[in-house]
């Protein structure tokens, strides 16, 4: 077992063939979920599955198990996968490493004529990224129970096209029910989406949890008037009120420390008139921490300077929280079996907790799970010029083939 090394080149060759699905004239990739890209790059995934042996299904909201058997088929199968949705400018490597790699190690075990104890089963989730329909981790929350069928079904993009009709458009709307079988644990190998790794010139990330996530949209409500004749003192200006929110936000997440972040990432205004003082504005946060507390902390922290704000402008701020994450913490075992294959491989690594969220992050309610990060240049991730190395690549594929096997083979 310990001698397994999957070929590296044919993963790498793997992942480029799959970036031409979606590929932009940047270098990146942009295949959103059910998108007729989504349905390509899905098909040929079957197609390479298929054709190293395995079983396929596809459940009701999309997601695809292509199962390896085992020695034993009344054991539940050791899983690994990920995602091959991505984001309007995403890159080449988020999501789709963890799949391909995933495919890779069958394909390994195939040439080796390698059976193990229990099956394998290799995952695709559906719309991890969240881009096209919010929220992110969609259907790996229906697969564990996070979110019910019916309001994954009902989801809609920003043109009101339904989640449900267009995974049945590109013919995705499978029979098998969602979470009708065991996991006997589950493995996610990821790019790290953040500079850590590279800076401390580490290959490999054992990724011991996630970090908590909280979403919010947030709507601010002033007084449309006239840009020349309304003076200063007489304005309700909702776009200043979401910028004076926004500075606080800011200071409230540089303040708390220990890995806070709060991002705003989309703003709309208005009405939209050089010459009008804007009457309403509406934005998202995206606020994360390793830890529950502090995030109750942070929501404290900035209802009371919206408060603050609205009562100094005379406008009205409110808030909707459209998506919340609780910190998650993998399982021990699995945490060691990634651990003891990148010691064993000769790899430098660390432990790290995910900042980003990952369907991995939704697994571990229900199985034992643990993540496998490799470096990205620069830390760049959701980017058109994301990028990695085909040796980082492969370092963490193996380590992914020996954590599996450790768990895989065990009686």
């Amino acid at each position: 077992m310990d001698n397994l090394r999957i070929d590296g080149a044919r993963l790498w060759h793997t992942i480029m063939e799959t970036a031409k699905i979606g590929g932009t004239p940047k270098g990146g990739v942009n295949r959103q979920a059910l998108t007729d890209l989504d349905g390509q790059v899905r098909r040929r995934l079957i197609a390479w599955a298929e054709a190293a042996g395995c079983t396929v299904t596809i459940d009701q909201v999309g997601n695809i198990f292509a199962r390896r058997p085992g020695r034993d088929p009344s054991l539940p199968p050791v899983a690994i996968g990920s995602h091959l949705d991505t984001q309007p400018t995403g890159g080449k490597f988020d999501g789709i490493l963890g799949v391909l790699a995933g495919l890779e190690l069958i394909r390994t075990l195939n040439d080796a004529n390698y059976e193990t104890e229990a099956p394998i089963e290799l995952i695709n989730w559906t719309n991890e990224e969240g881009a096209r329909f919010a929220p992110a981790m969609l259907a790996s929350g229906v697969f564990t129970g996070r979110f019910a069928l019916d309001y994954a079904l009902d989801r809609a993009d920003r043109d009101g096209k339904r989640f449900g009709d267009e995974l049945k458009r590109i013919g995705f709307a499978g029979e098998t029910p969602a979470g009708d079988h065991k996991l006997a644990a589950f493995f996610e190998l990821h790019i790290e989406q953040g500079p850590i790794l590279e800076a401390e010139a580490k290959t490999i990330g054992v990724v011991t949890g996630v970090q908590g996530i909280r979403w919010y949209h947030f709507r601010v409500t002033g007084q449309d008037s006239h840009a020349g004749t309304t003076p200063m003192n007489h304005r309700h200006d909702a776009f200043q009120g979401l910028a004076r929110f926004a500075v606080a936000l800011d200071r409230i997440a540089r303040d708390e420390g220990g890995g806070a972040v709060a991002t705003i990432g989309v703003v709309e205004v208005q009405p939209g008139s050089t010459n009008v003082v804007p009457g309403a504005a509406a934005a998202t946060i995206d606020m994360r921490h390793p830890d529950d507390e502090a995030l109750d902390r942070m929501e404290t922290a900035f209802r009371a300077a919206a408060a603050r704000i609205a009562q100094e402008l005379g406008i009205e701020i409110s808030f909707d929280t459209t998506w919340a994450a609780p910190a998650v913490r993998f399982d021990n075992d699995c945490i060691a079996a990634v651990r003891a294959a990148a010691e064993a491989g000769g790899h430098g690594y660390r432990d790290i907790v995910s900042g980003a969220g990952h369907d991995a992050a939704n697994l571990a309610a229900i199985t034992p799970t643990a993540m496998v990060f490799v470096p990205c240049a620069g830390g760049i991730s959701h980017n058109e010029a994301e990028s990695i190395t085909e040796a980082d690549a492969a370092a963490g594929t193996n380590v992914l083939l020996q954590a599996v096997l450790s768990v895989a083979n065990r009686r």
